[in-house]
């Protein structure tokens, strides 16, 4: 019993694995390191607050804000709209309008399933920037 020293005779037709595996590792590291840091979620756009709080400035006409309540009532600034109308009605808000934007005020019951469906019926509505007005914001903190 003896064993065949040297292998085949001839052009090896088979191609080499281990670069190719070498290269599929270094290319699943990268993408492990990158895929982190990519930034998630919405662009949004939140008011600051003014430094001065002695003085009382009246609340912009031209700010449209819309609060989400608990229940899925909705308002733009004061008047009671449904999702239906949200998106006829900020057409005909901003229709004249060089700047388009708006806030968005949730109340803290409500999910944020909700405040991100009127995101995208504002931007259905083509609103260029939609910002978002916490708790804090409202006090001026």
């Amino acid at each position: 019993m003896g064993m065949a020293v040297g292998g085949r005779k001839g052009v090896k037709s088979e191609p080499n694995i281990v670069p190719l595996i070498d290269i599929l590792l270094v290319l699943l590291i990268i993408f492990m390191v990158i895929t982190p840091l990519v930034p998630k979620g919405l662009d949004a756009l939140v008011p600051q607050p003014n430094p001065k709080k002695d003085v009382q400035q009246p609340e912009d006409v031209r700010t449209v804000v819309v609060s989400v309540s608990t229940g899925g009532q909705l308002k733009i600034n004061q008047d009671a709209v449904t999702k239906d109308q949200l998106g006829a009605r900020l057409i005909d808000i901003f229709k004249t309008r060089a700047e388009r934007v708006m806030f968005v005020k949730g109340d803290p019951d409500v999910l944020f399933g909700d405040v991100a469906e009127v995101i995208d019926i504002a931007k259905g509505a083509q609103i260029d920037k939609v910002g978002l007005i916490t708790a804090k914001i409202e006090e001026g903190q």
